[in-house]
């Protein structure tokens, strides 16, 4: 006898009768059609959306036996109908009783067994049930558990002790026409064979994952929720109940599960590995590092970032009717900026709500861009605001053209990349790099900060002590976050005094060296496929590896300043609201020191005529510059500083 056929025999006492016809009820309620009544609308997809009545789903769910759905029926009728406690009571002939127990399910249906009962047995191992442990097994307190009640009422939701657990992950309004065959191959994986039914998302993509998981899912009538690795490693404890109710769950629920590997460590990973190889239903694995199960079969597929001219038709769509007047800045942006689909329907909800307020619409695009971006690098970079402008460098011209030549190539990668077509040959060495080399102080970072400033970018400046780790593969791990988080925020990256991590590849002699040269090569590879400005700076250029120099599009020298420069430097160092008298910038142009140095004079003579209440004068610099040369370990001659006072 089917699940659905099985129907509540006749007792022989009046109770029984009573009772086993509001079980009939409750089954006449739950075997409706969900499209007609007012019980079944809120049944999500996958689970409530078929005119199977929820009865017979529930037991095809669990396998459930005749004798078990009827059980599931009565305890439901205990909740549906408020004369059933009494009826219980009755028919078991105890007033204390009122309420099912295994020994009133046995005499009331002829096809009841014994093996219902068992710890292994679908109800109590699925915990469909609650069974009070402290009463004897026959005339213990049966009760639904809450999930198995809303998935019988059509409206099945996560237990409340790991709802929190899990996050809900939204179906997308539009994805990209390029994850379409990753999207259809996901479908079809899950629908044809349940054994590999474990998929692992990697790929330069963040959020673009989580979107064509949940469009695959949503396919075959799945909805997803995401929970982080990290909280898995935390459940360990309580591994075995976690594991048994997400599965009961997803099941009630019509559910997929993402576990989210970004920023996992050997630990997480270890824990998403075991529950990916345990869970029996649809577990899709998204970013970290590539992972190996055990159990069962698990398929890998890239996805990335959306190219520039699907980044274009995002914008469009994202933005509606107010992209018609934001054609050159969605061309810009979509060419500097690679941005997940997510993200640009982030940033497309707050430029919609101020774009009717802004008086310049190109400013306010990148202003958008670089702010909802900036808390992934923040934690992981230094940003430096721009501050410096082409008057307050000096330079010689050659150095000059080069700087400027960078700006002007940032600017229309666009249109050489994407208009004309360049992109298309290759898809390596399309970002701009550049290698600003020369003795320390001669302006190598304030003309990183020129050009973020002249190009309305963030400057990020990367700080090595927290990139290079002495552990195998935590530096191509920090490397590999610090450039994701970077290609959504366009911005320019500063390697300032690099030497340590972009030198030469030495000899493999140890295990060592042979780590520290994949570090080189992961960090070549990068640079190459970043698609923003990259600036690596260095003292000495002959340190830096051959194969950087290949891949470097621009060499920038910084000379020391000669006499003249030195003079422009000095007169371009005051402040107009800065008293001062008596300087001679001549005199001061003696002084045989790069800008660096000069800058720290002019700050620390400034301080000095301050705290005395005087005007800038020469004096104060004499005593600034015998510190700073001091500091130096470098003596003054009469030369630099003959005639200053």
């Amino acid at each position: 006898m089917s699940a659905a056929t099985c129907d509540p025999v006749t007792s022989q006492f009046g109770p029984a009768d009573q009772l086993l016809s509001a079980v009939a009820a409750t089954r006449a309620l739950l075997e409706r059609d969900p499209n007609e009544g007012s019980g079944a609308e809120g049944a999500e997809p996958g689970a409530g959306g078929s005119s199977r009545s929820v009865v017979i789903r529930l037991a095809d769910l669990f396998h459930l036996s005749p004798f078990e759905v009827n059980t599931v029926l009565t305890c439901t009728a205990m909740e549906l109908h408020g004369d059933a406690p009494a009826l219980c009571a009755q028919a078991q002939g105890d007033e204390r009783l009122r309420y099912p127990t295994f020994q009133l399910l046995l005499n009331l249906f002829p096809e009841a067994h014994w093996a219902a009962l068992l710890p292994g047995a679908p109800l109590r191992h699925w915990r469909l049930l609650r069974v009070d442990s402290s009463e004897n097994l026959l005339t213990a307190r049966l009760s639904l558990e809450e999930s198995t009640l809303h998935f019988l009422m059509g409206s099945p939701a996560i237990e409340e002790k790991y709802e929190s657990l899990f996050e809900h992950v939204a179906l997308p309004p539009i994805l990209p026409a390029s994850y379409r065959p990753a999207t259809e191959r996901l479908a079809n994986l899950f629908l044809s064979c349940r054994d590999t039914r474990v998929a692992h998302l990697q790929g330069s993509a963040t959020q673009g994952k989580r979107m064509l998981a949940s469009a695959a899912c949503a396919a075959i009538g799945l909805q997803v929720r995401a929970v982080r690795a990290a909280k898995l490693a935390a459940m360990l404890p309580d591994w075995g109940s976690l594991l048994r109710i997400a599965e009961r769950d997803a099941a009630l629920c019509a559910l997929a599960l993402i576990v989210d590997l970004d920023g996992a460590g050997p630990v997480e990973c270890a824990a998403a590995a075991e529950f990916a190889d345990s869970f029996q239903g649809v577990v899709l694995l998204v970013g970290g590092t590539r992972i190996e199960l055990r159990r069962r079969a698990l398929v890998n597929i890239s996805v990335e970032r959306p190219a520039p001219d699907e980044q274009r038709a995002l914008w469009s769509f994202a933005l509606g009717d107010q992209a018609a007047g934001l054609k050159e800045e969605i061309e810009r942006i979509s060419t500097q900026f690679s941005l997940d689909c997510d993200a640009i329907f982030s940033a497309s909800r707050e430029l919609r709500e101020r774009l009717p307020n802004s008086s310049d619409s190109s400013a306010l695009m990148a202003e958008v861009c670089r702010l909802n971006f900036r808390p992934a690098l923040d934690s992981l970079a230094q940003r430096i605001a721009p501050r410096a402008t082409w008057q307050d460098i000096v330079l010689p011209e050659s150095c000059m053209d080069l700087l400027r030549a960078i700006v002007a190539q940032v600017r229309h990668q666009g249109k050489v990349l994407e208009t004309w077509g360049f992109a298309e040959r290759a898809s390596l060495g399309l970002g701009i790099s550049a290698l600003f080399h020369g003795q320390s102080g001669t302006g190598k970072t304030m003309a990183a900060e020129i050009l973020a400033s002249e190009l309305a970018l963030d400057l990020y400046r990367i700080d090595l002590s927290q990139v290079l780790s002495k552990y195998v593969g935590e530096t191509e791990k920090n490397l590999g976050a610090l450039f994701d988080a970077a290609e959504n925020t366009g911005c320019v990256l500063l390697f300032d005094e690099a030497d340590a991590l972009f030198g030469k590849r030495g000899e493999v002699i140890e295990s060592h060296d042979r780590y520290a040269n994949i570090e080189v090569s992961y960090l070549l590879q990068r640079i190459e496929a970043y698609k923003g400005l990259a600036i690596l700076t260095t003292n000495l250029r002959g340190m830096v590896d051959a194969a950087f120099l290949r891949r470097i599009r621009f060499f920038v020298p910084f000379s020391f300043p000669d006499i003249s420069q030195r003079r422009r430097i000095w007169e371009r160092m005051f402040p107009p609201a800065m008293p001062s008298e008596g300087l001679s910038f001549d005199k001061l142009a003696r002084l045989n020191l790069p800008g660096g140095n000069i800058r720290n004079i002019a700050l620390s003579a400034a301080y000095i005529a301050a705290d005395r209440n005087e005007p800038l004068r020469m004096g104060h610099l004499l005593v600034a510059a015998r510190r700073e040369c001091a500091k130096l370990e470098r003596p003054l001659s009469d030369f630099e500083i003959g005639g200053w006072v």
